[in-house]
């Protein structure tokens, strides 16, 4: 949310199928009707990566701690990765009850990177982290 003057904008991203998405539309265009309010919406495709780009999948499971989405987001942007989409969950371990998060990342990969070196480096944040990940190329 953002602070301008006395006015707010927040922006705010839906996923869903259609109809859902319509019903939400509709609610939101009624919401802001007559009304100081202004809603905007714009629909949006997935993103297809450049043609100098592979797409990767991360996968990380760790105990839960501060830091991890962060560490990742830099470690990529830092190799010229781009994160397509990224999704994040806590949960109870089964047994033990412990606090633990996982991630799943879609990232694209510019093919001037050496995937093998990429492989390394990422597994050694990982192990420094305490992270237990798996970089693999998406298969079409």
């Amino acid at each position: 949310m953002t602070t301008l003057g006395s006015e707010f904008a927040m922006l705010l991203l839906v996923s869903g199928n259609w109809a859902t998405l319509n019903k939400l539309e509709q609610g939101l265009d009624k919401l802001g009707h007559g009304k100081e309010l202004t809603v905007s919406i714009r629909q949006t495709d997935a993103k297809m990566p450049a043609g100098d780009r592979m797409p990767y999948a991360v996968d990380i499971v760790s105990l839960d701690q501060q830091g991890i989405v962060f560490n990742l987001a830099n470690f990529f942007a830092a190799h010229d990765i781009e994160i397509a989409d990224v999704a994040t969950r806590s949960y109870a371990a089964a047994h033990t009850g412990s606090p633990m998060f996982s991630v799943q990342m879609a990232i694209n990969v510019p093919s001037t990177v050496h995937i093998s070196q990429l492989r390394e480096e990422f597994l050694e944040i990982c192990d420094r982290l305490n992270l237990d990940a798996i970089l693999e190329p998406v298969k079409a």
